[in-house]
């Protein structure tokens, strides 16, 4: 690759190296496939606006108009090699999935808008005129390229993604083209200092409004910043107290004999759209305020599934019995529950019965965008099976345990056989998630790549006495939390509505800083080092007295 090259220098010309275009093909070890793949050209190759005649994209977050082309820097791959040995054979020119090769342009001497002509020296066609218009975004399929977990985000921390190019006047490209700087619109944007604000610096107000108006910024990257922009405007008019909005009941439809679906749309339309995996609490007519996963929708229109629980403390029961279709009722604004490990090559769910409400969306929204996914759902019996023609649709990523016709879920038997880099979700009673909890554990998985999801509180045990101070005030509160109460419902019955989701310790919401004392931690939602300095209100509960800011 020849002698090391000043990173750093001033970019005007270069040369390229190499030319590469690839089919989608699947990865090994995958059932999904990927361009990431690609063929070294001999001879020159067309490049249309789409990208060069015959590549081929995972049009999910590739390929387009604004990513056309994509290009990296060579002198990038000895780095690689040297922090990563044991897969310094693989950091070779190509590895990045890149179109082109060259040495000098990288992420620090490369600038958003940066219009740029490539000719050959001794050909008399028009030159190929391209325009950088985004950093790429590093995702599973480097970590799988590599087979090193965790690998992409290492790409946006040190600014050796690459970038991509959209296609400004048509033209033929080949290995040994000259490569020139035609015009430069925004000197103080290259892709390394873009990169800082959208993936190390996002709370910088300043710096999200500037680059939500560079025009020349990509759309995925642009309308990132844009949303920034307008998150941090709401959350500034955003009161502290809980927004409760009424909804109207448009369907009630019986999944089986023990689970209903509910469909509510909101009374005053709003059509904000949450994120799979998302939790709201319904206030019902009988006083009681419940939490539960949402199947789908948005916070204008929303979908239940519900189960009716033979223990029910009357939520469950009030749904099945007493609401109908016409009745409105009040919800929260939704919380975000379950966070994706978007670094997992694969992504597999262990659920049983009504457990099945807190992922089905997730998966949907995975298989829509290629993710590698495998649902393994135990069930009393097939007439069990809620939402059924949607499991279908997922076809051959959905195993089905009749327990009436025999079918057992060996749980230890899934964990062993997961492929490399595979994550783990879980919901379902608490025996089964006892036993992925074991299995999990004992197959040495760390939490970071297993997520809990209960769908029933351990809320129960001895009374403890809680200080309460509040965040920038002086003074404090002496409350005492009895045996069947939570310390969630003791804090909201002291200062109103409490930051709150799912209420069975998943979510994360409602923790809250612990300054002294002892704790008896339950819930997933919360690390272990976390655990350290937090608690969760909604299940968590104090040992003897502990001081608590909130």
């Amino acid at each position: 690759m020849g002698a090391p090259i000043d990173l750093s220098a001033p970019f005007d010309h270069d040369t390229i190296l190499e030319v590469r275009s690839g089919r989608m093909k699947r990865m090994p070890g995958l059932e999904i496939e990927s361009g990431i793949d690609k063929t070294l050209h001999d001879r020159p190759v067309w490049v249309g606006k789409l990208g060069i005649d015959g590549d081929e994209h995972d049009l999910t977050f590739h390929g387009g108009v604004d990513k056309a082309v994509h290009g990296y820097c060579s002198s990038h791959y000895p780095s690689w090699a040297s922090e990563f040995p044991l897969a310094a054979s693989r950091f070779t020119p190509g590895g990045f999935g890149e179109n082109l090769v060259t040495s000098h342009m990288n992420e620090r001497n490369v600038c958003i808008g940066d219009i740029i002509s490539i000719t050959s020296p001794t050909s008399t066609q028009p030159p190929l005129l391209l325009q950088i218009s985004l950093p790429r975004q590093p995702c599973f399929k480097l970590n799988h390229r590599f087979q090193l977990k965790n690998f992409a985000p290492n790409t946006w921390k040190y600014s050796r993604t690459g970038w991509y190019y959209r296609v400004l006047c048509e033209g033929w490209v080949a290995a040994g083209d000259e490569v020139r700087l035609v015009e430069r619109k925004w000197p103080e944007w290259t892709i390394e200092r873009v990169q800082e604000f959208l993936h190390r610096r996002k709370d910088d107000e300043e710096m999200n409004k500037a680059l939500a108006e560079i025009e020349d910024l990509g759309d995925e990257a642009r309308n990132a910043f844009k949303k920034r922009v307008v998150q941090a405007e709401a959350k500034k008019k955003k009161g502290t107290e809980v927004k409760w909005t009424e909804y109207r009941v448009v369907e009630k439809k019986r999944q089986t004999e023990r689970i209903v679906s509910l469909i509510f749309d909101a009374v005053e339309k709003t059509e904000e759209k949450p994120d799979q995996g998302s939790h709201v609490k319904i206030r019902l007519g009988n006083g009681l305020v419940r939490a539960y996963s949402v199947v789908d929708g948005s916070q204008g229109r929303f979908q239940l599934g519900i189960a009716l629980d033979d223990n029910s403390r009357g939520g469950s029961r009030y749904l099945h019995e007493k609401i109908n279709v016409g009745d409105v009722i009040q919800a929260s604004p939704f919380t975000a529950g379950i966070v994706p490990n978007g670094m997992a090559s694969n992504h597999v769910f262990i659920v049983g019965g009504i457990g099945i409400t807190a992922f089905l969306w997730l998966a949907e929204a995975m298989v829509q965008i290629n993710w590698s996914v495998q649902i393994h759902f135990a069930v009393r019996s097939g007439d069990e099976v809620p939402f059924k023609e949607r499991l279908e649709k997922l076809g051959k990523s959905v195993v089905v345990y009749d327990k009436e016709k025999g079918e057992r879920m060996s749980i230890a038997q899934i964990i062993k056989a997961m492929p490399w880099n595979s994550s783990v979700y879980c919901c379902g009673p608490r025996r089964l998630m006892d036993d992925v909890k074991a299995s999990v554990d004992a197959a040495g998985i760390p939490e970071s790549e297993a997520h809990f999801e209960a769908f029933e509180a351990d809320v129960g045990g001895d009374a403890f006495e809680v200080v309460v101070e509040k965040e920038g005030e002086k003074g404090s509160a002496v409350m005492k939390v009895g045996e069947e109460e939570t310390l969630l419902e003791v804090l909201e019955k002291a200062f109103g509505d409490i930051p709150s989701s799912c209420e069975v310790g998943n979510c994360g919401t409602c923790r809250v800083r612990v300054k002294c004392g002892k704790v008896e931690h339950r819930g997933t939602a919360l690390t272990a080092q976390e655990k350290k300095t937090e608690m969760l209100t909604c299940v968590s509960r104090g040992m003897g007295r502990i001081v608590i800011e909130i």
